[in-house]
This record gives C-alpha cells, sequence and structure tokens, in this order.
C-alpha cells in the first residue's frame, strides 16, 4: 500500500497527503506547497507518506 501511496505522491502531491493524513494542516501546506513549486510539493508528500 505504501508503494501506491508512494507513486500518487509524485504524481498528485496534494492526494498522497490525503491518503496519508485527511484534511488535516498537512494536506493544506501541502496544496500552498505544490501551487508555489511541483517539486517542493512532491517532497513534502514523500515526507510525510515515508515518516509513518
Amino acid at each position: 500500500m505504501d508503494i501506491i501511496r508512494i507513486i500518487i505522491a509524485i504524481l498528485l502531491p496534494p492526494l498522497g497527503v490525503f491518503l496519508q493524513e485527511g484534511l488535516g494542516k498537512h494536506f493544506w501546506i501541502n496544496i500552498l506547497l505544490t501551487l508555489l513549486g511541483y517539486l517542493p510539493g512532491i517532497v513534502h508528500a514523500l515526507y510525510i507518506i515515508i515518516k509513518r
């Protein structure tokens, strides 16, 4: 299941965070980071998924 979440996090970072954390603060932070730049959104999403 984590492999699927990692792939989703690379393709759509906010969706990967949503699947892991729900609509919490990390989801909104990831939306902002993805809007500011795609790469920061990916890094944040991977961090959230891998830390659990």
